[in-house]
């Protein structure tokens, strides 16, 4: 019955609107009271949260795309792709989709991903006639591609978390982040076949694509940089994330896109987001070892193997919780709070943990284009001017395919756990 109480008052407090970090780490505290533990665990704990070389990504990645977003480069992707695949049935959709999957493979955040291809490509979409709702929604989805194309800061957490192999999730994300991808693509160009209102662009030179692709270079080079050192040994996630900091500062002044005024803005958004996600890891960990103490997860992940003896049967029942949670709290809220307490029965259940982590990370990234809190929809919404019920109405089919990706992945394990077990032989 404790875990049952638990459980509900974290639900009570977030469903009063109570910011998550205080959710977590005060009622984290409040059962450690009740245990009659000297409260000199809460400021241990919350030492201990910060104290990783692992979470020292976060910030920097952050920082990255925040210094990227500023310059401007994702203009000059955006063109460089258009330039090459602008005139095919659905060309600008394809664009966008393939600018955000290289965004991706830089930032590590959805956010930074919507919003520096959203503030190119709505405007671009738009003027050419594709419908509002599916340009919104395309936006939207592609945004979520920067959550799982590593590197990824919910894959890091969910490292931090359960002590996975960071570089291994990132290997992991490959396949299903490419293959979600192409799924975007295809339903852009079965879109824009069946609809008349678009207005085709003619195809590009041969001059105007080495121009726009010579600009772009810089930012595909950076891109290479960051996922090849991780892959490659030369370096740690965190130290990539540091390289490519520098990396970018180079780019965007040299290119005359970055100024003190800027690289200040940069800065201050990277502190507030990092500020943000730090305090909710902090509480998240003070609640995971209130909780612990109550042996709710234990419990938990006893109950479960013994009413559901299938995996795909706790598996379809983790879905559905948190399906349920999306519509009310942020992906990384729901990393920290349900990862913890679910572990023990994925570990129970042998489900491979890491294939675990990108199923989990692919249904947070549904949540993101869900409302009310989806995330990306606030971001295109601000982007474009725009309702919520219009980028959510055109997010929806998105939402459709990442659901299937997420059964797919259950029948075809193979899509998130072929590379890493090729690159570990």
């Amino acid at each position: 019955m404790e875990a049952v109480f638990i459980l509900v008052a974290l639900m009570a407090l977030l469903l009063l609107r109570t910011p998550v970090a205080l959710a977590l780490g005060g009622l984290g505290v409040i059962l450690l009271a009740l245990k009659g533990l000297p409260m000199v665990a809460v400021p241990q704990r919350l030492h201990g949260s910060m104290d990783s070389f692992e979470l020292l990504a976060v910030p920097m990645f952050l920082l990255m795309s925040n210094v990227l977003l500023k310059g401007g480069v994702g203009r000059d992707l955006y063109a460089a792709v258009q330039s090459w695949v602008g005139h095919w049935p659905g060309g600008l959709g394809v664009a966008t989709i393939l600018s955000c999957t290289l965004f991706s493979a830089i930032s590590g955040s959805s956010v930074a991903t919507a919003a520096t291809i959203g503030t190119v490509a709505i405007p671009e979409m738009s003027s050419r006639g594709y419908d509002r709702r599916f340009v919104y929604g395309m936006l939207a989805a592609g945004g979520t591609l920067g959550i799982l194309i590593p590197p990824s800061i919910p894959l890091i957490l969910y490292g931090v978390v359960t002590e996975s192999s960071i570089p291994t999730l990132f290997l992991a994300g490959v396949g299903p982040g490419l293959f979600l991808a192409g799924c975007f693509i295809v339903y852009g160009v079965i879109y824009s076949r069946f609809s008349t209102a678009y207005q085709p662009m003619a195809k590009a030179t041969w001059g105007e694509r080495m121009r726009a692709t010579g600009l772009a270079l810089p930012t595909v080079a950076l891109a290479v940089a960051i996922v090849g050192s991780i892959y490659t040994g030369i370096a740690t996630p965190s130290e990539s994330a540091g390289l490519g900091f520098v990396l970018a500062l180079i780019i965007t002044f040299a290119m005359g896109r970055m100024d003190w005024p800027k690289l200040r803005e940069a800065v201050e958004g990277s502190l507030k987001t990092s500020v943000m996600v730090l305090i909710i890891v902090a509480g998240a960990k003070v609640f995971s070892y209130a909780i612990t103490l109550y042996l709710i997860p234990q419990s938990i992940s006893a109950f479960l193997t013994e009413n559901i003896s299938q995996p795909g049967l706790f598996i379809l029942a983790v879905g559905v919780v948190l399906l349920i949670m999306g519509f009310f709290l942020e992906s990384l809220s729901m990393l920290l709070i349900m990862v913890p307490v679910l572990l023990p029965a994925v570990l129970n259940t042998g489900i491979d943990p890491i294939w675990f982590g990108i199923f989990f990370v692919v249904l947070i990234e549904t949540a993101l284009i869900t409302p009310p809190v989806g995330m990306n929809l606030f971001v295109i919404q601000a982007v474009a001017r725009a309702r919520l019920q219009e980028v959510a109405q055109g997010a929806l089919p998105f939402a459709g395919i990442m659901l299937c990706v997420a059964v797919l992945l259950w029948f075809w394990p193979a899509l998130a756990l072929y590379i890493p077990y090729e690159v570990a032989r």
